[in-house]
C-alpha cells in the first residue's frame, strides 16, 4: 500500500485547524488575565473560574470522548468472545456525571479548590498527598498512552503512515497548543474538536453499514454467522466481571483531576451541574457509531475483501478494528474522514490529561511543596514543563502495547481502586484522618496488585471465588474483586481513622506520638464550631433586637 498524500493533506489541514484555534485561545487567555482578580495559575489551570456554559460542556464531553472511547467500543462490539453487551463506556458515564454534578462539584467548588488534591493536602499535609498524587500522574500519564495508541493505529492502517511518525506528530501538535493557552486553548479546541467527532463518525456510518461484504448487522445481532453474535451475552458466571467493568468505569471516573478541572473552571455550581447533565447525554449519542461500526466489523465476511483472511481477530488486530473497517468497508474518502474523527478524539482527551497531570505537579507539589513562594511567571514555566514531560513520558508508553484497552482499563483501575475510595473520605466523612489514608492506601495498592492481571500479564496470587481461565485462555477474576478492593480499601480508611482518632483523643497515646495531628485537628475544629455557634447566636439577638425596635406597636 502506498502513501495516502491526498488523506495526509487532509490531516495536515486538519492539525492546522486545531492548532490555529489552540494559539487563538491561548491570546484570548492573554486578555482574560488582564480582566480577572486571579492569579495567573489559576487562568491558566481553570480558566479563571469563569469558562462559558456551552464551552464547558464541550470541553467535559470532548475530554471523555476521546481515542480509547471511541476505538475501545467498536473493539468490544467487534470481539466475538466479548460483544456489545461489554462495550460498556457510554453508559457508566452517565452515572460518572450524575453523581459528580449532584454530590461532588458541591464541595469542591464550596472550598475554591485549583485541583483535587487539595483537600488532601489541606487535611493530611504534604508528605502524605504527595504519595496519593502518584496514582493520579500515572493515571494521567497512561491516558495520554492510550489517546496515541489509537491514533497511531488508525493513522498507520489508512494512511500507510509509519505508527512512529503518527503518534510523534500528534503528540507534537497537542503540547504545542496546551502550552499556548492552558484550560483555554484546550477548551476551545475542544469545541472544534468535538463538532469534528460528531459530524465525521455521522457520516461514515450509512457508509459501513450498506457496504457489499457485509450482511444487515439485525441479522447477526443475536445468530451467529461469519463470527458470534455482536450483541454479545453475560452469562451468570460472568455476571460479577461485567458489574465489576461497569463500577470502575463509572465511579473511577470520579478521581480524575481533568473532571474537577472543568468543574472548578464553571462561574457557578448550577453551570457546573448543567455541565455535568448535558455532558452525559452527549457521551451517549457519541458512542452509538462506534457500536455500530463494531457491529458491521462483526457482520463482515473478510475473506470477500482486500482484507482477506485471516479475520482482524484470528490477527490480534481487534485494537484496531475501527480503521480497519473504515479502509476496508468504505471509500477511500470516507476512510479519511473517519481518520479525522479520530485525530480529534485523541487531541480532545490528550490535551486534557496533559493539562490535568501538570495542574496536581505544579500546584500541589511545586507550588506548595517546593517553592511555596514561586512567583505567577515561575509557575507558568513549570506547568509548561510539566506539560511536555507529561507527553514526553505517555509518548514513550505507547511503544511497549498497542492495545487501547489495555492502557485504558489499567489507568481507570488505578483511579477505582486506590483514589477514589480516598476521594470519598476526604470529602464526605469528616472523621477520616493520615492513619487510615496510609493503611487504605497500602491495602488498596497492595491487594490489587496481587489479584493480578491478565492484560498486562501479571498472575493473580490471591484468586477469589470464581477465579478461572477466559475464552482466550488467560486466568481472570470473574468476582468483582476490584469493587471489593475498593469498598475494602474504603472501610479500612474511616476504621482505622477512627480508631485513631480514638486513641490519641482519649490519651491511650502520648500526643507527640500523633504525626497527623489528629487530637489537635480535633481541638481546632471544636474551637471553629464554638465560635461559629457563638457568631450565629450574637448575630440572632442583633437581628431580633433590630426588630424589635423597628416594630411599632398600637397605642
Amino acid at each position: 500500500m502506498a502513501l495516502n498524500i491526498p488523506g495526509l493533506v487532509v490531516m495536515a489541514l486538519f492539525y492546522l485547524l486545531i492548532l490555529g484555534t489552540g494559539i487563538w485561545a491561548s491570546l484570548r487567555s492573554k486578555k482574560e488575565e488582564k480582566k480577572c482578580t486571579g492569579d495567573g495559575m489559576e487562568i491558566t489551570l481553570l480558566a479563571g473560574r469563569n469558562i462559558n456554559l456551552l464551552v464547558g460542556i464541550f470541553t467535559l464531553t470532548a475530554t471523555w470522548v476521546g481515542g480509547g472511547f471511541i476505538l475501545g467500543i467498536a473493539e468490544a462490539t467487534y470481539n466475538p468472545t466479548l460483544g456489545a453487551v461489554w462495550a460498556l463506556m457510554p453508559v457508566p458515564y452517565v452515572l460518572t456525571f450524575f453523581l459528580g454534578g449532584f454530590f461532588f462539584a458541591k464541595p469542591m467548588r464550596e472550598n475554591k479548590y485549583v485541583t483535587m488534591m487539595d483537600p488532601f493536602q489541606k487535611k493530611y499535609g504534604n508528605v502524605l498527598a504527595s504519595a496519593l498524587i502518584f496514582p493520579a500522574l500515572v493515571a494521567d500519564v497512561l491516558w495520554v498512552a492510550r489517546t496515541l495508541v489509537s491514533l497511531g493505529g488508525t493513522m498507520s492502517v489508512i494512511l500507510d503512515l509509519p505508527y512512529v511518525y503518527s503518534i510523534i506528530i500528534s503528540s507534537v501538535v497537542a503540547i504545542i497548543y496546551t502550552l499556548l493557552g492552558g484550560l483555554y486553548s484546550v477548551a476551545y479546541t475542544d469545541v472544534i474538536q468535538l463538532i469534528l467527532i460528531f459530524i465525521s463518525l455521522w457520516v461514515c456510518v450509512p457508509f459501513m453499514m450498506t457496504n457489499p461484504h457485509s450482511v444487515d448487522i439485525s441479522l447477526t445481532a443475536y445468530n451467529a454467522t461469519f463470527q458470534a453474535p455482536w450483541v454479545g451475552t453475560v452469562e451468570l458466571d460472568e455476571a460479577g466481571k461485567w458489574f465489576d467493568d461497569f463500577m470502575l468505569l463509572a465511579l473511577g471516573g470520579l478521581a480524575y483531576q481533568a473532571f474537577y478541572q472543568r468543574i472548578l473552571s464553571s462561574s457557578s455550581y448550577t453551570q457546573a451541574q448543567v455541565t455535568c447533565f448535558a455532558s452525559s447525554a452527549c457521551c451517549l449519542v457519541l458512542g452509538i457509531p462506534s457500536v455500530l461500526i463494531g457491529a458491521v466489523a462483526a457482520s463482515t465476511d473478510w475473506n470477500s475483501t482486500s482484507y482477506g483472511l485471516p479475520t482482524p481477530y484470528e490477527r490480534d488486530q481487534a485494537g484496531s478494528i475501527l480503521p480497519i473497517a473504515l479502509q476496508y468497508l468504505t471509500p477511500p474518502y470516507v476512510s479519511v474522514i473517519g481518520i479525522g474523527a479520530v485525530a480529534a478524539a485523541v487531541m480532545s482527551s490528550m490535551d486534557s490529561a496533559l493539562l490535568s497531570s501538570a495542574s496536581l505537579f505544579s500546584s500541589n507539589i511545586y507550588k506548595n511543596i517546593i517553592r511555596k513562594q514561586a512567583s505567577d511567571c515561575e509557575m507558568q514555566w513549570v506547568i509548561r514543563i510539566s506539560v511536555v514531560v507529561v507527553g514526553l513520558a505517555g509518548t514513550g508508553l505507547t511503544f511497549l502495547d498497542s492495545s487501547v484497552l489495555v492502557f485504558w482499563l489499567v489507568g481507570v483501575d488505578m483511579s477505582y481502586t486506590i483514589m477514589f475510595p480516598q476521594l470519598v473520605c476526604i470529602l464526605f466523612f469528616k472523621v477520616s484522618n493520615g492513619y487510615g489514608a496510609i493503611v487504605g492506601y497500602i491495602m488498596g495498592l497492595v491487594m490489587r496488585i496481587l489479584s493480578g492481571e491478565p492484560l498486562i500479564g501479571l498472575p493473580p496470587s490471591i484468586q477469589f471465588p470464581g477465579c478461572r481461565l477466559d475464552k482466550e485462555g488467560k486466568l481472570t477474576q470473574y468476582f468483582p474483586f476490584r469493587t471489593a478492593i475498593m469498598l475494602i480499601s474504603l472501610m479500612s480508611i474511616l476504621l482505622v481513622s477512627l480508631l485513631a482518632s480514638i486513641i490519641f483523643n482519649k490519651g491511650l497515646l502520648p500526643e507527640k506520638w500523633d504525626v497527623f495531628n489528629v487530637k489537635r485537628r480535633q481541638r481546632a475544629t471544636s474551637k471553629v464550631a464554638h465560635v461559629k455557634r457563638t457568631n450565629s447566636e450574637k448575630e440572632e439577638a442583633a437581628v431580633a433586637k433590630q426588630l424589635l425596635d423597628t416594630t411599632s406597636y398600637p397605642e
